[in-house]
């Protein structure tokens, strides 16, 4: 497992609630959160996933991440 950062452009409660069955349902996603102090809205992964799978994870969601390097 490894811990991944994306930008967001999740924003509140309600888009948690969005992407929430995405993750959670998905075997090879560990731990998650979402920063929306942080102005970049950071999500924090704990996977097995590659980023690139993560971000269309989040995508199916209607959302869009980008890893932060």
């Amino acid at each position: 497992m490894e811990t991944l950062q994306f930008k967001t452009n999740i924003k509140c409660g309600g888009c948690i609630a969005a992407v929430t069955p995405f993750l959670n349902a998905d075997e090879n996603v560990e731990t998650w959160a979402v920063d929306l102090e942080s102005p970049d809205r950071v999500l924090k992964v704990e996977t097995s996933h590659s980023p690139e799978e993560i971000e269309l994870l989040i995508k199916k969601a209607g959302y869009v991440a980008e890893e932060i390097a």
